[in-house]
């Protein structure tokens, strides 16, 4: 069935979370990531720059409602395909906070594959105040869209130069454990059995279980904040890319990263056939 425009403009209903250190913890360490900033509680620890997609993940499960509303049946909704990440980071998170989070769907557009749904994703604090901003799009392959009345879409915002235009500067390999997608699913509390059960996996037409395409952009946001910013997490203001081919485990991926330039630096990665597993990556920085 169409994916209604109408659908622009509706939200999920807000998701709580409290966050302590043993979860903040637990996701560093996930990738591998023992950056004192995220693990030595003799002092301050923050989040990893990744870290909002475990609080965003309960908000995206739910926009399958709102996509059933837009006319999708529930085997299209399940479908959808996490395509583009942008997100804003306004302030670091820490551990004992009360942290709220809700979709609002601001477009919804015919491409080539099928239909774009963007949404963007907030994460206030207790006072109400914005902690990140993420424009997420979904991609659901041979759906069309229906032109229905509603408020008309809203354009994420544009990405920074460099995530289309940069000369590699640098060139590293990070190793992809088997277990990762496992480990990765536990600490990040983000479910999804494609990343860990075999049968699933095969059965939805993939050649195995696939590494979830936000723990391969962790991983590189790791290798650049160790790289690029001496290792300090507080100083990233904004990241993403496109999620494109597909990372099996165990294997080695290749983090292409530009110089960089006016508080950004552009990066691919490419997964172990030399594939783009992120393009038009970018991390911001102040």
């Amino acid at each position: 069935m169409p994916f209604s425009t109408s659908t622009i403009g509706t939200q999920t209903e807000s998701v709580q979370h409290t966050t302590d250190a043993r979860w903040l913890m637990a996701y560093a360490g996930s990738l591998g990531d023992t950056n004192p900033m995220y693990m030595d509680t003799t002092r301050e620890i923050y989040a990893h720059p990744v870290f909002p997609v475990c609080l965003e993940w309960p908000s995206i499960q739910a926009t399958r409602q709102l996509a059933g509303a837009g006319g999708l049946t529930d085997s299209e909704a399940s479908k959808g395909v996490h395509a583009t990440h942008d997100l804003h980071i306004y302030r670091t998170i820490g551990p004992n906070e009360t942290l709220r989070t809700q979709v609002r769907v601001i477009d919804v557009r015919e491409i080539r594959p099928g239909a774009a749904c963007v949404m963007q994703i907030d994460t206030l604090d207790s006072e109400n105040q914005l902690v990140c901003r993420t424009y997420q799009t979904s991609i659901y392959r041979g759906v069309g869209v229906s032109q229905d009345h509603g408020n008309p879409g809203k354009a994420a915002p544009p990405l920074p130069a460099q995530a289309s235009d940069f000369e590699v500067d640098n060139v590293i390999s990070i190793p992809v454990a088997a277990h990762l997608a496992h480990t990765y699913s536990e600490c990040a509390h983000i479910w999804n059995p494609i990343h860990t059960d075999r049968a699933v996996a095969l059965a939805a037409g993939l050649p195995d279980i696939i590494l979830h395409g936000t723990a391969t952009l962790a991983l590189a946001v790791s290798a650049l904040v160790d790289q690029q910013l001496g290792g300090n997490a507080v100083r990233v203001t904004r990241l993403g890319g496109r999620f494109a081919a597909m990372v099996l485990m165990p294997s080695d991926i290749e983090l292409q990263m530009g110089k960089a330039d006016n508080g950004s630096i552009g990066f691919r990665v490419l997964n172990a056939q030399g594939q783009e597993a992120i393009s038009q990556g970018f991390l911001s920085y102040q």
